[in-house]
């Protein structure tokens, strides 16, 4: 999904804000080389259930984004796998490891919506540091991704 309108990339800061003011019963955690938003309200799971990432740098199994630029960043998040293909037709297959998913996406290309290049086959996406309004457009999105993981959270935690 390409953004036609850029403007100013968000900060880190202010995207970790508006998910933090906007999504209830979030646990953030720095690791890894980036930063973790869990679901886990009542802290019932050890850390809780991914609801999105931002990811600063690359690591040993993903390297597509080439996040070792300087200001360069990568929010993450899942969304339903109908929501996917909708957007890019296809559900890509499981990669191998140190790989990235199979695809003409261009990982490394900012402020543009692409499957995760590792977890895409999960149906996640990612784009490199959004603009203001890019980040309007992916608000829809990022919104169903926490009811996905409210949901799994809620599954998790009946067991």
């Amino acid at each position: 999904m390409r953004f036609i309108e850029h403007s100013k990339s968000l900060t880190i800061h202010e995207i970790s804000k508006y998910l933090e003011n906007n999504f209830e019963g979030l646990n953030i955690i720095n690791a890894w080389g980036e930063k973790n938003f869990f679901y886990n309200p009542e802290g019932l799971l050890k850390r809780g259930v991914y609801f999105s990432t931002i990811k600063e740098k690359d690591g040993e199994n993903d390297k597509a984004s080439h996040l070792y630029r300087e200001g360069i960043f990568r929010l993450n998040f899942g969304i339903s796998k109908q929501t996917f293909l909708d957007l890019f037709q296809i559900l890509p297959k499981r990669p191998s490891r140190g790989n990235s998913i199979e695809g003409s996406y261009d990982f490394k290309e900012i402020d543009i919506l692409t499957p995760h290049p590792i977890y895409g086959w999960m149906a996640w996406v990612s784009v490199l540091n959004p603009s203001l309004s890019s980040f309007e457009k992916l608000k829809k999105l990022l919104s169903e991704s926490y009811h996905l993981t409210v949901k799994k959270y809620k599954r998790n935690t009946l067991k």
